[in-house]
């Protein structure tokens, strides 16, 4: 019996979270802005005298921002959506989420930054695709839109 209640302390408790950071982003949702997406580049703030071109394909759509990273460690590149709004749920789970475009963008970025290339998987997968692997897929989709890249 302690197992159960354990358990079923422990799925309330998530539950509770949950709720908070949903109620939260709807929130931040009501009041038309949008949240910033940072990566941080390994090289000096000097050396971004312009935007990457894949950021800079993005034109008016976005705001960047450029900015020394805290203890010397590069360059912070942050990039949000210029224009109110955001997407209902069931467009971002089939991945039409402007957000998505500007993940992409930082993320290309920053490969380009890093190594003067950008860096894609190769191609065609070594692996074939099943349902749990599509289950993986739209977790890690989900994961970049929290700003985490």
């Amino acid at each position: 019996m302690k197992r159960a209640s354990l358990a079923v302390t422990v799925l309330a408790g998530v539950g509770a979270i949950a709720t908070r950071r949903l109620l939260v982003r709807s929130r931040q949702a009501g009041t038309g802005e949008s949240r910033w997406l940072v990566v941080t580049v390994n090289c000096p703030p000097e050396r971004l005298s312009e935007l990457p071109e894949p950021l800079a394909l993005l034109g008016d759509e976005v705001e960047t921002r450029v900015a020394a990273a805290p203890g010397d460690r590069g360059t912070e590149l942050a990039a949000r959506i210029s224009r109110p709004g955001s997407p209902g749920l069931v467009a971002r789970l089939g991945g039409a989420d402007s957000r998505q475009a500007v993940r992409s963008a930082l993320r290309d970025a920053k490969s380009l930054l890093e190594t003067g290339e950008v860096l894609r998987p190769d191609s065609p997968p070594t692996t074939r695709p099943t349902v749990r692997g599509k289950v993986v897929e739209l977790a890690t989709r989900r994961a970049a839109g929290e700003g985490r890249l």
